[in-house]
């Protein structure tokens, strides 16, 4: 396995990390509504850090956008907003279906869809089946589907263990939210792959290949963030309940440490993204399509990990512990084949 892939799966794996984590810090927010919180970090995640590393990284900011026609930043934009439609649609699918339930098929879909729809839309999944790399990258998917899998089953355990049960639990409703959010949430990899020319063109201004796809975010998240932005403001608009001016009315200390720890989390959100741009990189370009499994993958395997280490599944007893990380070593297994297929 080349230098190069190896360094690509080790940075999907950072983004991945970062992705896992970013919901710590906003925990720690407090007295505010869901809405006034997403948005916040949103605004971070979504418009200052996108725009601030792109005016930072390109020579001249608005003629490089002004470049390119609607027929390439529409589709990208799109796209976007695409992604930005899947990240609502996972929240009301753990509602719904309960956090591993419905992590499992959520994650599932959107890890087949978003990683296979690219290359059967270019015509290219022949090639792929006639290959030897190819085969073994789609054995990978397989693998890593197992893998989730296997780690939303142990998530299934700790839940019945600690005796959590979904208060709203509705099977027709969760598993249609889990197909639309899968299918919309893979707009990420949809969109990464239409900024194609904006990558390019970010490299003929002599902008660095590992930072050539974060210019393309600029328009991408700024279709995630009109759904996502649009869909707070109008719940905090029209929910009684809720309230921007109450939320912003807290005292002092407690809305400076709110906006921090919003900030945070936001900025957590967007470095995701941030090193998925360095992996994909480093992944060979006729595997480019791969960098969207690799990420989804590591997403569940951070999760984990990370869930081990805060103690979230002390007291749940053994077995959905071992079953958590039989399917930890799965996602392992799967990125290593597909690492050796794309060395092939």
């Amino acid at each position: 396995m080349g230098s190069s892939i190896l360094l690509g799966i080790f940075w999907h794996f950072v983004g991945a990390t970062s992705a896992a984590c970013f919901y710590a810090p906003l925990k720690k927010v407090a007295n505010w509504s869901w809405e006034t919180m997403w948005s916040v970090a949103g605004i971070f995640s979504w418009i200052l850090l996108p725009w601030g590393i792109s005016y930072w990284l390109l020579p001249d900011f608005w003629a490089y956008y002004g470049s390119f026609g609607a027929g390439i930043l529409l589709p990208v934009f799109l796209f976007g907003a695409m992604w930005g439609v899947g990240n609502i649609g996972y929240g009301l699918t753990m509602r719904y279906l309960g956090m591993s339930m419905g992590i499992g098929i959520a994650i599932g879909i959107t890890l087949i869809v978003g990683t296979l729809m690219t290359p059967i839309l270019q015509g290219r999944f022949g090639e792929l089946l006639a290959s030897t790399g190819g085969k073994m990258t789609l054995l990978g998917v397989v693998v890593a589907l197992i893998g989730v899998a296997v780690v939303s089953y142990a998530g299934l355990l700790k839940e019945r263990v600690s005796g959590i049960s979904v208060e709203e639990f509705n099977l027709k409703k969760g598993l249609a939210l889990a197909v639309m959010c899968g299918i919309f949430s893979a707009g990420m990899s949809f969109a990464m792959s239409a900024a194609v020319p904006m990558h390019e063109s970010a490299a003929q201004l002599g902008v660095d290949p590992l930072y050539v796809a974060l210019p393309s975010y600029v328009v991408i998240m700024g279709g995630g963030a009109i759904i996502n932005l649009g869909y707070c403001i109008i719940r905090l608009i029209i929910k009684p309940e809720l309230s921007f001016r109450k939320d912003m009315s807290v005292a002092k200390g407690l809305l400076v440490t709110n906006i921090i720890f919003a900030a945070i989390g936001g900025m957590m959100w967007y470095f995701q993204f941030f090193f998925y741009a360095w992996g994909h990189a480093n992944i060979p370009a006729d595997y480019g399509f791969m960098s969207w499994m690799l990420h989804m993958s590591f997403y569940v395997l951070c999760g984990g990990i990370v869930g081990l280490i805060l103690k979230e599944w002390k007291d749940t007893g053994t077995k959905p512990v071992r079953v958590l990380c039989i399917g930890c070593l799965i996602i392992v297994l799967a990125a290593n084949i597909v690492g050796l297929g794309m060395a092939n």
